[in-house]
């Protein structure tokens, strides 16, 4: 009997940081701490200084060098934010897309056995395993082999939002896209960039805007595409597989919808949106005032 699924994620991309002031400096940017101990994962953000999520991310610790798990596409800009920032301290950043693959296992108990660092996904136990391995690397041979698509479908099931899918960089806070709630902050670390707009939401209580999960009896539409409450808008729809999917919504805008029974509707399709089983949020009990 296998021991889950395990799918290759070629829309991911491999950024390494090495260098004796690796940790400093990447404590000092990012919203997580970084992993202390080789095998370990975390999942963070870098943040503008207004506090919006520039990129989101899973950083492995590999022995003394950190190996990030971002989407491919935002590689680039990445590798261009880190110099901006690197100044003097003594760091080596380096695009290791083409060498390394993003590895995703889920479905069982046992960690794969694979060619280089592999964790517990930090952001929700569910979720199950990451790992960075060479490139044309063999997969876990007791693992069955499985596709990007299929893991989308496990995480949307799961109600776990992704960057550069769900949401366009530059736009939400951590707290729209629930990274306080997947161990995406550590609110007990030093400073970071963009660390008083995210203090700041987090003690007074003012995420309005959440993502949750958004089913509907047809395909859903598009990401992006307006979520209404009759004729207000509330928010955005994310992903989808078939009519499974998340929505990032003005929680008291949705639940007072709900409550008079008014239609929630994504294009053509009407929705029924539901917090995250992991979620510590709950719906608001009035609509705030703008």
């Amino acid at each position: 009997m296998g021991e889950g699924k395990i799918a290759e994620m070629p829309r991911r991309g491999v950024v390494s940081v090495g260098g004796a002031d690796a940790e400093k400096f990447l404590n000092d940017l990012i919203t997580s701490d970084v992993p202390k101990a080789a095998g370990k994962a975390a999942y963070g953000g870098l943040l503008t200084p207004q506090g919006k999520i520039l990129f989101d991310l899973i950083v492995f610790r590999d022995g003394e060098t950190f190996l990030f798990d971002l989407p491919k596409a935002a590689v680039a800009d990445f590798v261009k934010r880190l110099t901006f920032y690197r100044l003097r301290a003594k760091v080596e950043i380096a695009d290791l897309s083409d060498e390394r693959i993003v590895v995703a296992a889920w479905g069982g108990a046992r960690q794969p056995i694979v060619d280089g660092p592999v964790a517990a996904d930090p952001r929700l136990a569910g979720l199950g395993f990451r790992a960075i391995v060479p490139s044309g690397a063999d997969m876990a041979p007791d693992f069955e082999e499985a596709t990007a698509a299929d893991y989308d479908a496990h995480r949307l099931a799961l109600g776990v939002p992704e960057g550069g899918i769900d949401f366009a960089y530059g736009e939400p806070f951590p707290h729209d896209a629930d990274m306080d709630q997947l161990g995406g902050v550590d609110f007990a670390k030093g400073c970071y960039v963009g660390q008083e707009v995210v203090s700041r939401m987090e003690h007074r209580g003012t995420a309005r805007r959440r993502f949750v999960l958004a089913k509907s009896r047809s395909p859903l539409p598009a990401v992006g595409t307006p979520v209404m409450a009759g004729e207000k808008y509330i928010g955005t729809l994310g992903s989808s597989v078939g009519g499974d999917g998340l929505a990032l919504v003005r929680l008291d805008r949705a639940k007072d919808a709900i409550d008079r029974g008014i239609a929630i509707t994504a294009g053509g399709a009407t929705l029924t949106l539901a917090l995250p089983g992991w979620a510590t949020f709950g719906w608001p009990a009035s609509v705030a005032e703008d």
